[in-house]
């Protein structure tokens, strides 16, 4: 799947990840931690905002197959889905859904928008 983003869009998005920085730390936290696990266990983005959002994760699987690693990594998502202030980040995903989950993530762990600006392919 192929989708663009313009510098407006990704701005936007950044500075919403600044609010929710700002406003509640505890779960801005949770989930820059869940992008840097995402990462090391070398997931795809997408995957992980699907499981996130309760969507289908089916198309965007994780490369792993040891149970253990998926257990951990499920249960990690499940912590973050059960904090109190968890609408305001899924909130904030649904809302800019059309960037991909990985501009997303790119945006949280500090990449510049300028950097992201254009068509990306989602896996």
């Amino acid at each position: 799947m192929l989708t663009t983003s313009s510098y407006d869009q990704l701005k936007n998005a950044q500075m919403a990840i600044g609010k929710l920085k700002d406003a509640k730390p505890s779960i801005y936290r949770k989930f820059i931690n869940i992008i840097k696990l995402t990462r090391q266990l070398q997931f795809g983005y997408q995957y992980m905002g699907a499981l996130i959002m309760d969507e289908d994760p089916g198309k965007f699987n994780s490369k792993s197959k040891d149970d253990y690693v998926l257990s951990v990594y499920y249960r990690e998502i499940e912590n973050l889905k059960t904090d109190k202030k968890f609408l305001d980040l899924q909130q904030l995903l649904k809302t800019y859904k059309q960037l991909s989950y990985a501009n997303i993530s790119k945006l949280a762990l500090g990449e510049k928008p300028e950097a992201l600006v254009g068509p990306t392919i989602v896996r």
